[in-house]
């Protein structure tokens, strides 16, 4: 519900800082939970408290929450099903765009989804780069108070992160995010490091009522999450699993795809992303992350939320080659794995016959391209050995190799390889072959496509590859197969990306349909 967010933003710059509402104006609230930091999310709108539908919403939404409500930082949020026969509120940011009243773009709606958020009561992180660093401020007598170094030590630096739902401290330093004018802490925290919040630890009196510049705390926590591939052949395959608040879960999120699954694989320290599939589980709790989140650079923890979800997701990257800086997933300059390092590969030590088998451990199609200096170079390690492959094997670890006395690469002689993109697209059961259901073989397999949302501009994409002409009409349509289809992301497609970037694995039946402008002849 990223609309109701702008509408809270719009609140937090602005409309919550006049001292009186008018009988129209809105408010929020949680209830149900120990403090009025936590609970279920209500909004008031027209004198009427509603349960607000915060499908997916993930702590940074939370977070916009926690600051109208003068409360901490976001320290969770999740959303259930539960039968209720009242209505909800929902809010169209389409509307609020465009400059109209807020009270105009309030709409009610009918939802089984309960939004619960939990905020830390008395301490914040502000001006840093996630929700576990900046600068930090303690909450005593309903007001904010900044607290100085000599106030505050490792231990009490433990408290604040646990009870933030934070990993352990990593930086803990004066001048990182911002100063400002702000009361001062009156007493110095002795904290055991075991409390589970700051304002539990003793305290002694402090003669202090300002800080020198730069002195007053900041802090980093380390990120808690964590990610895991479980159940696969190796630790580089399997179900993408989420440690989160604690607990490991499988990840849901239909809209994923190899591009956005990439920097699991890089996270994990495996090679590139090589397949990814959705598939139905009889798990129904999961966490999910939001690929566009990710993208903004944001940490996981800001982009999870729980939830009732399914399917969940399997992924396998390769466990010992990667391809970086190319232009997609299929090209880059190669690195290979060997005793938990990567190292580049010189030009003098693979050849032809080595790039087939890389390009197929890859999931992508034949080499088309193997020169140095086309992908950026680095300083790392030289790979020792020369490769001897046949072409035949499936891995490039598997083939054979001598050793060789080579330690270092000239200048723009590292191996920089592009393999052929894989995939293909057809359009079948037409009058001929500019229309007709949409197939697209990608890992040696042709399906059908599954794709929601696909518009006129979208098609044209697929047309023109097909050297069809222009789009004439697109839909998409249930199906009953007995078979999985392909998905594709639309917007994927838009920026240029290859089609195996954006394809992942379905069992949805929502089949695409497209009619071009062009008739070739079927053969």
């Amino acid at each position: 519900m990223d609309h109701l967010l702008v509408l809270l933003l719009l609140w937090s710059s602005g409309v919550q800082a006049e001292e009186k509402h008018n009988s129209e104006s809105d408010d929020v609230r949680l209830v149900g939970g120990a403090s009025h930091c936590a609970g279920t999310l209500e909004l008031k709108h027209l004198g009427e408290w509603r349960i607000v539908d915060g499908y997916a919403w993930t702590l940074k939404h939370a977070d916009v929450v926690c600051q109208l409500l003068d409360c901490g930082s976001a320290v969770s949020v999740e959303w259930r099903f539960e039968t209720t026969n009242t209505p909800v509120w929902e809010m169209k940011t389409e509307c609020i765009q465009s400059g109209s009243a807020v009270r105009d773009c309030v709409t009610s709606d009918s939802s089984s989804v309960i939004t619960n958020v939990t905020c830390a009561d008395s301490v914040r992180l502000l001006n840093g780069s996630s929700l576990c660093s900046g600068r930090l401020e303690v909450k005593s007598d309903q007001s904010w108070s900044s607290v100085c170094e000599a106030d505050f030590d490792q231990q009490d630096a433990e408290v604040v992160c646990r009870e933030l739902g934070c990993g352990p401290p990593s930086v803990l330093q004066g001048a990182l995010y911002g100063e400002v004018e702000a009361p001062v802490w009156s007493k110095e925290f002795q904290c055991g490091g075991h409390e589970s919040a700051l304002l539990d630890c003793r305290s002694s009196g402090s003669a202090r009522n300002s800080c020198s510049p730069g002195k007053a705390v900041g802090l980093t926590c380390s990120e808690p999450d964590d990610v895991r591939l479980a159940g696969g052949a190796s630790r580089c395959a399997g179900t993408l699993e989420l440690k989160h608040l604690g607990e490991w879960r499988p990840m849901f999120e239909f809209g994923w795809t190899l591009k956005d699954a990439a920097p699991i694989c890089e996270h994990l320290d495996c090679g590139s992303a090589v397949s990814l599939q959705h598939t139905k589980s009889s798990l129904e709790f999961s966490w999910r992350i939001k690929p566009d989140c990710v993208q903004s650079r944001s940490t996981l923890r800001e982009c999870t939320t729980s939830g009732y979800y399914n399917p969940i997701l399997n992924l396998t990257c390769a466990d010992s080659v990667r391809l970086l800086n190319g232009s997609s997933l299929c090209s880059g300059r190669l690195e290979v794995k060997s005793d938990q390092s990567w190292s580049s590969v010189c030009e003098a030590d693979f050849d032809k016959q080595d790039a087939e088998v890389v390009c197929r451990e890859l999931g992508c199609g034949p080499p088309s391209v193997l020169q140095g200096v086309l992908y950026e170079e680095v300083e790392a390690p030289v790979w020792s050995k020369e490769f001897q492959c046949g072409g035949h094997e499936s891995a490039l670890l598997d083939c054979r190799s001598s050793g060789s006395a080579r330690n270092s690469c000239s200048p723009g002689k590292a191996v920089g390889l592009t393999c052929s993109e894989p995939d293909d697209v057809r359009l079948v059961g037409g009058a001929n072959n500019c229309e007709g259901m949409m197939e697209l073989r990608h890992l040696g397999e042709w399906r059908p496509v599954c794709a929601f949302s696909w518009t006129l501009k979208d098609a044209a994409f697929v047309c023109k590859h097909l050297d069809c002409g222009s789009a004439v009409s697109v839909d998409s349509r249930h199906e009953s197969l007995k078979r999985p289809a392909w998905w594709i992301k639309y917007d994927c497609v838009h920026v240029r990306s290859a089609l195996k970037d954006c394809t992942a694995s379905s069992y949805h039946t929502f089949i695409l349909n497209i009619t071009c402008s062009g008739k070739i002849c079927m053969t």
